[in-house]
Formats: C-alpha cells, sequence, structure tokens
C-alpha cells in the first residue's frame, strides 16, 4: 500500500537528489559540502531553494532567538542535513522545531553519514502555538 506524505512528490524528488549527491561524494565530508552540492543538484533539478534561511522564534511576542534553516524547498519544505555516524532524536526535534516556529508544514531530516538516513516529519499549522514569524 502507498503512504501518501505532504508534498509526496516533491519530497520524492529531494530524497532522490539526496541519494545522488551521496553516490557522488560519498561519506566524510563536512556538512557545508554535503549542502553547497546538495543546493546546486535541487536547483539543476528546478527546485525553488533558499539557504540559510533565517527563522525567528517569538515567545509571548518577543523575539527569542533565530534558527537558520540548511534548506527551504519551494518555500514550504524545510531541509535539515547532518554528516554525524547516526541521526539521534535530538536532531528529529531540531527539524520539529523549524517546523512549529514557521507556517512550513513538512521538514527532511538527511545524514549523509556513513550510512545514509532520511526522515520525514510533519508539524501542521493548526498544532502550532505562537512561536512562529514568516519565512
Amino acid at each position: 500500500m502507498a503512504t501518501d506524505y505532504l508534498y509526496k512528490e516533491e519530497t520524492d524528488g529531494i530524497i532522490g537528489s539526496s541519494y545522488d549527491v551521496y553516490n557522488a561524494l560519498g561519506y566524510g565530508f563536512l556538512e557545508r559540502v554535503y549542502q553547497n552540492v546538495f543546493f546546486q543538484e535541487l536547483q539543476r533539478r528546478g527546485f525553488l531553494c533558499e539557504v540559510q534561511q533565517k527563522i525567528e522564534v517569538f515567545f509571548k511576542g518577543c523575539l527569542a532567538g533565530n534558527y537558520y534553516a540548511d534548506i527551504v524547498v519551494n518555500k514550504h519544505i524545510v531541509l535539515e542535513q547532518k554528516a554525524c555516524a547516526s541521526l539521534c532524536r535530538g536532531h528529529e526535534l531540531q527539524l520539529i522545531n523549524y517546523l512549529k516556529s514557521t507556517d512550513i508544514e513538512a521538514g527532511l531530516l538527511f545524514n549523509f553519514g556513513e550510512h545514509p538516513q532520511i526522515r520525514r516529519k510533519l508539524f501542521t499549522n493548526d498544532r502550532k502555538i505562537n512561536l512562529r514569524s514568516s519565512v
């Protein structure tokens, strides 16, 4: 049975791009190298991408701090990349916090480690509290 995901066609294309990047580069580069090549590959495939997108986090109307999302694709999918031994719960929570802090509902977490890993995350706008500003 096929699973339906929010923005499935786009996220499938993004995931395919990540495997192309991993197969070309392999394991062992710093995150920034993967980010740069991933960004280039996504643009080559026709995706609209923004790198290091600033996300402001608010608490009770006051700016609490900023995050910088690795890549935002088509203004509605956040990508977070790692290059580590294995993904942990903290990496997933980082992506979920990006989603909580914006109007974006879909995110993908990639690990360009020794064994590539991918996680899809969803946090719908109806579940969000007032941590958001627009991106």
